[in-house]
């Protein structure tokens, strides 16, 4: 294995195996498997990268570092020669943690200083200028992150907010160093180091941006990013003959298929409307499911009863409505039923012959994911930027896990389409 990922969430694991399998061009990318926490056993051989996806986001960071410490020295042993950290575009995070603590961690244990930070992703509108992280043209604390029911980020500069979470000072490199090319980022990042700067905010605005930073951080230990980090890295392997180049294989199944969202961003709630419009939905009462009166029961009987439909079940919500019903049955009450609604309804969906699966929202995905023991995956083509068809062969069920901001309008219908493999159903 060449490159080991450690992802703090589910759909950002298939993100960045997704960006790593395709490469920048055609057999450009690795060969790329995902696991869902830390393997028992060693990766097969042929396996150039290997994700562990872990859910560490919005746990307490003691217990995020231990995890991600264990998964290190899994990757390690599989013979890993660099490492990333990954977490999401938006750098989900508080004050408390967890990104610059883990990132710290890791870099402590490898030993290595100048370490790069960058969530951008451009292609869905991610870039960072002068240590700020943008969503489009807005400010990550204006663009409705600050409102995120787990980690509102309230500040979009980076190397202030990194700093709350970190112990070692945090530093920058920004655009004006970053357009002078790979040498020129090479040269500060050991400058970096030099001054004990472990972790340091790169900026990047474009695709171009992060190629130069993958090529500077050809020979480095560790990197920490969005999925975008890791766009260049491939072409380093192969550029050194440790790797020949590959493809995504376009895999797919047939069977009956079912949706879940439990995300409450902006684009999901645009893709539940726009789903409503044509197919089967069914929302989610929270009220009905504190009592009891809606369960899985329900949720499999509205999947069973509209298959060949594309059915969408989902707990989607405005901030205002998550507000209320977080302030009548307590935050993490309503997190924890959520999720193991969620996951119970996928075990016994898949138990009643459920092949296709599509889940909206990181902690949802999370959630179903480790109910359905999912085993290693294999990366499939993409539906959407930073979203890969994903297949169990274990299982016989094919996936696909979307962060919540993540996918076009029609996303859906077209994700439960690609999984089959067809382009009309």
């Amino acid at each position: 294995m060449l490159i080991g990922v450690i992802a703090d969430d589910y759909t950002g694991a298939s993100d960045i195996a997704n960006t790593l399998a395709k490469g920048m061009g055609e057999n450009s990318g690795l060969v790329v498997s995902q696991f869902f926490d830390i393997p028992n056993n060693d990766a097969p051989s042929d396996v150039e990268v290997g994700v562990v996806s872990l859910k560490s986001r919005s746990i307490p960071s003691a217990e995020a570092i231990e995890q991600s410490l264990a998964a290190l020295e899994w990757l390690l042993a599989q013979g890993c020669e660099q490492i990333i950290f990954k977490y999401c575009s938006t750098f989900d995070s508080s004050p408390a943690g967890n990104i610059g603590q883990v990132g710290e961690a890791l870099a402590h244990k490898l030993g290595v200083k100048g370490v790069i930070v960058c969530p951008a992703f451009p292609t869905v509108g991610r870039t960072v200028h002068q240590g700020h992280l943008f969503v489009n043209d807005t400010l990550l604390n204006e663009s409705g992150m600050q409102n995120h029911p787990q980690t509102p980020m309230t500040d979009a500069n980076l190397c202030r907010w990194t700093q709350q979470q970190c112990q070692d000072t945090v530093g920058l490199v920004a655009c004006n160093i970053v357009r002078q090319g790979t040498k020129a980022v090479q040269a500060a990042l050991a400058t970096a180091a030099e001054q004990g700067e472990t972790l340091v905010i790169c900026d990047a605005a474009t695709d171009e941006d992060l190629i130069i930073l993958g090529k500077a951080a050809a020979t480095a230990k560790l990197l920490t990013g969005g999925s975008g980090i890791a766009i260049g890295l491939p072409a380093n392997f192969i550029a050194q003959g440790k790797a020949k180049g590959s493809a995504p294989t376009p895999y797919a199944m047939s069977g009956p298929e079912a949706i879940l969202a439990g995300s409450c961003s902006g684009a999901t709630l645009k893709q539940v409307e726009i789903h409503a419009k044509n197919h089967p939905t069914l929302a989610i009462d929270i009220n009905k499911v504190m009592d009891g009166s809606m369960n899985v029961t329900t949720f499999c009987d509205f999947i069973q009863s509209n298959f060949g439909n594309k059915p969408l079940i989902y707990s989607s919500g405005t901030p205002q409505q998550v507000t209320a019903i977080q302030a009548k049955f307590g935050k993490q009450q309503v997190s924890e039923k959520l999720d193991n609604l969620f996951a119970d309804t996928a075990k016994q969906l898949v138990a009643n012959g459920v092949t296709r699966l599509v889940v909206a929202g990181g902690e949802t995905s999370g959630a179903v994911s480790q109910a359905l023991n999912l085993g290693a995956l294999k990366i499939g083509i993409e539906i959407d930027p930073g979203v890969p068809i994903l297949i169990a062969e274990q299982r016989g069920i094919a996936l696909a896990l979307k962060s919540g901001n993540f996918g076009g309008d029609d996303f859906f219908a077209r994700a439960v389409t690609m999984l089959k493999g067809s382009p009309n159903e």
